[in-house]
């Protein structure tokens, strides 16, 4: 069981939330009670947030509304200059430190992996991102081929091609292998 708050910054790449959200969400509704909360956090006091590809979202939530203990999993989707604009809020920046000092499970996809590295929380763990999106990633086990990677709690996702694989590997962490399989086959992701 996990409840996952998913941040927004204008400039997100909005497929990349979609599908992860819509993954988890299919989850939660198969199987009653594995994600009961999955926020859409706005990183502003807007509750309107614009991806990059000016796709309108509402959030859910706004930063200053949220309690960072409540929640299991955060999930930073990519975009520029989404994810730039992730890495300007104080407030989120501290919060996901002190998460991840809990053991808490920190989701990013695509050019978003690079806030993990500048908070220092993937020295020597397997990710993958965005080609060429890997400032902060030096001491990281880089591995941009991959769709997504889970290496403990720590979840990465290549890029909008690999959106439904990220959100799968976060339903394998936090349910079973033959939950998230199941997910899998429904969505027929013939390969």
């Amino acid at each position: 069981m996990a409840n996952v708050a998913v941040f927004l910054a204008n400039g997100f790449e909005e497929t990349e939330m979609v599908a992860t959200v819509d993954v988890i969400r299919r989850a939660e509704s198969k199987f009653k009670g594995s994600f009961p909360i999955v926020d859409l956090v706005s990183i502003t006091d807007k509750i309107q947030v614009i991806g990059g590809h000016n796709i309108t979202i509402n959030a859910d939530k706004t930063i200053s509304e949220i309690n960072f203990d409540n929640y299991d999993c955060f999930i930073l989707p990519g975009g520029v200059p989404g994810v730039p604009n992730l890495m300007e809020s104080e407030v989120l920046m501290k919060n996901l430190k002190e998460q991840a000092s809990k053991d808490k499970v920190m989701a990013a996809i695509c050019a978003a992996p690079q806030i993990l590295g500048k908070l220092g929380l993937v020295d020597n763990v397997e990710v993958t991102h965005y080609p060429g999106s890997d400032e902060f990633l030096d001491k990281a086990v880089k591995k941009p081929h991959y769709r997504a990677i889970a290496d403990g709690n720590i979840i990465t996702g290549c890029s909008i091609g690999g959106a439904l694989h990220f959100g799968l590997q976060i339903v394998d962490h936090f349910t079973s292998t033959e939950q998230m399989l199941e997910i899998q086959q429904s969505l027929v992701l013939n390969e």
